[in-house]
């Protein structure tokens, strides 16, 4: 499953070019299977307030980050939302995208999803 969160509509355009199963991130979203989190940066490279309580209550679960960014931001900056949730949650920052991202970007994303987080959910299914 793909949890994102969108606020510019970048992240929900991302989220539409891949196969997967998704939900956009509410503060009170519980999930209960693995799941690929897809995100923004707010301000200058801070995780979304909504993004870290949802975290909180469902970090355990999360198999991987990609984040959309800005780069005229610079490039400390750019992308920081991923670069924190992957040290705090010990998972592997997929993809930092240039707002929209590209197809490669898709193609990389998907293939994470496919190998990392799609068959984990088959195994906790069983």
């Amino acid at each position: 499953m793909i949890v994102y969160a969108s606020r510019t509509g970048n992240v929900r355009y991302i989220v539409s070019k891949l196969q997967a199963e998704s939900i956009e991130l509410t503060e009170t979203l519980k999930v209960d299977k693995p799941y690929l989190l897809l995100t923004y940066t707010d301000r200058l490279g801070e995780v979304p307030a909504k993004v870290a309580q949802f975290l909180q209550a469902n970090g355990q679960l999360c198999k991987g980050v990609v984040v959309s960014g800005n780069s005229n931001f610079g490039h400390s900056f750019f992308g920081g939302a991923g670069d924190k949730i992957a040290k705090a949650y010990q998972i592997p920052l997929v993809r930092k995208l240039e707002l929209r991202g590209f197809q490669a970007d898709y193609d990389a994303i998907q293939q994470f999803y496919e190998t990392r987080v799609k068959n984990e959910n088959l195994l906790t299914i069983k």
